[in-house]
Formats: structure tokens, C-alpha cells, sequence
């Protein structure tokens, strides 16, 4: 039996079940996207499977709706892959470690990804179904949403028929989305070298923070841990002489960072001003953030006396510098009447690396405003070019525009109102989702976005309510009835 045996609805579960023994975290999807090319060529669907490894499956209307207009689903196939430092999972092979308890789905210790294999679930489940009632369908599974949508952008959308969308990716059930940021991803790189030092080794880590969705849950001005460490050292050039020998923290550039660490070499005089200042920081920070970062922590342990390789004075002091002048978080919210609580510009640093050669850190820029957007990519350009270093840009994706004339939108909220008998939210969201490079490339498209409630999404706490799968199940499916 498999640890979702008897959920219902029962179809979804086993397809959410199936796919999550497949890895599919963003750059290793060939075997998910060969998975559903192969359920395709077993019911005898026509499909696509691009080069990018986007799978398209149409399926024929069912009786009664053969004069109704194509409705695509859409979702995307790739997984954020996350885990707890305790976790010895290989995302590149293992199975995820579902589990069910007090009527949630996650892993043990990991993502869950049903940020969006509950899309595919759904998708694959009607397209199972000889007795689901709907339009003709073409249902569209992207790759690598989460570094970029470069599935998206890849994709041939001439093929399609449909100027009818409803993506799946949303995480909050009663809230459907009508617009979202575009975004891109910038890297600032700083070039480094080394000289061999002797002294007391020391690991500095930041963990237990609360981290989460770059887009979703920047509003809540969660700690990121890659900020505070060049915090950190900041407080260190003032007491002490440390020197880096290594560097890192966050997994994902749109993942809010929750751990950093740092090795440094001291001198032994030192070793109390530095353990009394890291007690010190950490109660202040803790201080600052007390309403929202419960488990935060930082410390630091003592490895000894080490020889090796360091970053020599002016590059350490360089990239210090940059860790602190970097803007982070919101940058200006929305002052469109009826949208104030909605972000409008925001970046997010969640990777930062330190190789033989480099010093690098990774942000996840988003705006509804593509201006804002490029302006504040200019900014970090400017930043990384004044301290010697360098900046790319990668991944820019558009906004998906409010549509004051949908005909769909307003069909979902009478839908979700018959079913549930109340009044769901309808608004834009700051995160990025594949609708901006769907309507850029199909407009005139009707679009709406929608899910079941995903708790924790892009951290190891990631969870799935199975009672919102559920409705949302429902939901859909007379959804695809009124669509007639």
C-alpha cells in the first residue's frame, strides 16, 4: 500500500503518489516528462514533447460539449528541492518520503513539491476519466518553472487551440488570482583570491528561520539568513581580525534563505570577543524579528588550529561591503486603488557562493511594473561594477495583466459560490507564474489561477490539505462543466 492508499479523491492521489517517486527537481525533469509522454501513448492521446521537455496532451470533448471552445490546464512539472541539514535524501534519485498526518500530505524532512505536482495530479486524473464532463482539452505540463519558466518561454504556443486557460499553481484555496509580477534573476559576482593563513578555525551558522516563497510571503518580512551574515561580519570588523575561508547559504535564488554558515580564522586572543559577540548578535536579532522567527539561531563552534587557504584582506572587505549595501525585500507596494496590500516591487537574495575563482549571490527580482523591474536590476549592475566585480541577468519573464473583461473569472466566483456559499478572494499576486509568458504569447487569452491550500511552500515544511484538494477537486471539475 502506498502511504496515500485510500485519500480521496482517490485518482488524484494516485497520480500525486505515482509522480512523486519520479525526481523532477527544476533541471532534472526527463524522466517526469517522459512519464507523461508515456501516460499519453497509453490511452492513446495525442501529445507533444517538445525539446525542452514541455509535454502538451489534448483529449477530445466529452458528449455534449463537442461545439464548446478549448480549455487549457496548465501546470508546471518541476519541484523546489529542499530539505532539513538533517536529511540525507538525494533529490536526483530518491523517491520523496510522502507521508499523511492530521489530514496533511508531506515528506519527511523534504519538499513536498505539491507546489505543482497537484496540478499535474489533477490534470492527469481527467484526462484518465471517461466520465468527467468537459471541453476539448489541452493540457500543457512546463519544465523548470522554478529557475526561470524556461519551459514556458520554450514552448510553441501556435500549436494551441485554446484561448481559455486555468493554471493550477496557486497555494491558497478561496483565493483566485486575476494578474501577477514578472520578474528575472540577477547575479552579482565578485572575483576573489587567496593566500594561505594560519589560526583558530571557527563555523559560524544562522539556521531555523522560517524561510518560504520569495514572492508569496516577502510582505512578511521574514529574516533572511544570507543578510544577516553580512551582518554578522560587519559586527566582527569591529572587534576583531577574522579572515574568510568559506562562505554560503539559501538553495534558491526565489526561496527565502533559512540557513547560512561561515568559516573563518582567528586569533586566539580573539576566540571569547568573538564567541561573547556571535551570543550578543544573536540575542539582538532575535530581538528584532521576536513576532515572527521563533526558532532562529546562531552560534558558532570551535574547529581548532587550521592552515589553509583564505580570501585575501580586500577581497573579503569588498565582499562584505556588497553583502551590505544590497537591497532586499519589499521596495515599493502597489498604489492602485483596491491593491494597496499587493507588492509591486520586490527582490529576494536567496544563494550565495564562494568558489575558487568567485564570490557570488543570487536574487530573485519581481514587478508588476516592468520599468521598476530593470531599474532595480540597473541598481545591482551598478553595485557589482563599482567593487570590480560583475552582473548578469537571467530568466526575465513578463507580468500577467489584469483583464477587466474576463468572461472566465466571474464564471469561477458564481462556480466556487454555488459549491461552497461564499464569496472567494479575487486580486493579483506578487509571485511570478507561467500566466505572464502564456498571455504575452497567446493575447487575447482569458486566464485564471487557482489551487488547493499548500502550506509552506519551498521549505521542508511544505504540506498539502487534503480536504482542500478536495474541493478544489470539485471545484474544478464543475468548473470544466460551466465552461460549456
Amino acid at each position: 500500500m502506498g502511504a496515500l492508499e485510500g485519500l480521496e479523491p482517490k485518482k488524484v492521489f494516485r497520480f500525486f503518489e505515482e509522480i512523486s517517486a519520479i525526481p523532477r527537481g527544476s533541471g532534472n525533469i526527463k524522466a517526469i516528462s517522459d512519464y507523461l509522454a508515456g501516460f499519453a501513448k497509453e490511452r492513446e492521446l495525442d501529445y507533444i514533447q517538445d525539446e525542452a521537455g514541455n509535454v502538451m496532451i489534448r483529449k477530445e470533448a466529452s458528449k455534449g460539449y463537442e461545439a464548446s471552445d478549448p480549455v487549457m490546464i496548465q501546470g508546471h512539472m518541476d519541484m523546489v528541492c529542499e530539505k532539513d541539514s538533517q536529511t540525507r535524501h538525494d533529490f536526483t534519485k530518491d523517491p520523496l518520503p510522502l507521508a499523511y498526518m492530521d489530514d496533511t500530505v508531506f515528506a519527511r524532512g523534504t519538499t513536498l513539491g505539491a507546489d505543482d505536482g497537484i496540478a499535474i495530479a489533477y490534470a492527469l486524473a481527467i484526462l484518465d476519466s471517461p466520465e468527467i464532463e468537459h471541453p476539448p482539452l489541452e493540457c500543457l505540463f512546463t519544465t523548470d518553472e522554478e529557475t526561470g519558466m524556461e519551459g514556458a518561454k520554450a514552448f510553441d504556443y501556435s500549436v494551441l487551440k485554446a484561448r481559455r486557460v486555468i493554471n493550477l499553481d496557486s497555494e491558497d484555496e478561496g483565493i483566485f488570482f486575476n494578474s501577477c509580477a514578472g520578474g528575472m534573476r540577477g547575479s552579482l559576482t565578485l572575483p576573489v583570491k587567496w593566500s594561505l593563513h594560519k589560526g583558530v578555525k571557527y563555523k559560524i551558522v544562522i539556521s531555523g528561520l522560517l524561510g518560504g516563497h520569495s514572492g508569496e510571503t516577502i510582505n512578511q518580512y521574514r529574516a533572511n539568513a544570507i543578510l544577516l551574515m553580512g551582518r554578522l561580519l560587519v559586527e566582527m570588523d569591529k572587534k576583531l581580525e577574522y579572515r574568510i575561508a568559506s562562505l554560503q547559504g539559501g538553495l534558491m535564488d526565489n526561496a527565502i534563505p533559512r540557513e547560512a554558515s561561515l568559516h573563518v580564522h582567528i586569533r586566539e586572543q580573539d576566540i571569547r570577543v568573538l564567541e561573547e559577540l556571535v551570543r550578543d548578535f544573536e540575542k539582538k536579532v532575535r530581538n528584532e524579528y521576536r513576532a515572527n522567527e521563533n526558532n532562529l539561531m546562531i552560534y558558532c563552534e570551535n574547529r581548532g588550529e587550521a592552515e589553509e587557504e583564505v580570501v585575501k584582506q580586500k577581497r573579503q572587505e569588498k565582499m562584505v561591503f556588497m553583502l551590505n549595501m544590497v537591497p532586499n525585500g519589499v521596495q515599493k507596494m502597489c498604489m492602485e486603488k483596491g491593491q494597496e496590500s499587493l507588492v509591486q516591487t520586490s527582490l529576494n537574495f536567496g544563494i550565495m557562493r564562494l568558489s575558487e575563482e568567485e564570490f557570488t549571490i543570487e536574487a530573485a527580482l519581481r514587478s508588476s511594473i516592468s520599468s521598476e523591474k530593470h531599474a532595480l536590476s540597473e541598481k545591482l549592475r551598478l553595485l557589482a561594477e563599482s567593487l570590480g566585480g560583475s552582473y548578469k541577468e537571467r530568466g526575465d519573464y513578463p507580468a500577467w495583466e489584469y483583464n477587466g473583461d474576463s468572461v472566465m473569472m466571474p464564471k469561477l466566483v458564481e462556480t466556487y459560490q454555488k459549491l461552497f456559499g461564499k464569496e472567494p478572494v479575487v486580486k493579483g499576486i506578487h509571485a511570478g507564474l507561467e500566466c505572464g509568458i502564456i498571455y504575452e504569447a497567446m493575447k487575447p487569452v482569458d486566464i485564471v489561477s487557482f489551487g488547493p491550500q499548500i502550506n509552506g511552500a519551498h521549505t521542508p515544511h511544505e504540506n498539502l490539505s487534503v480536504p482542500s484538494a478536495g474541493r478544489m477537486w470539485e471545484l474544478l471539475l464543475e468548473f470544466l462543466k460551466a465552461l460549456k
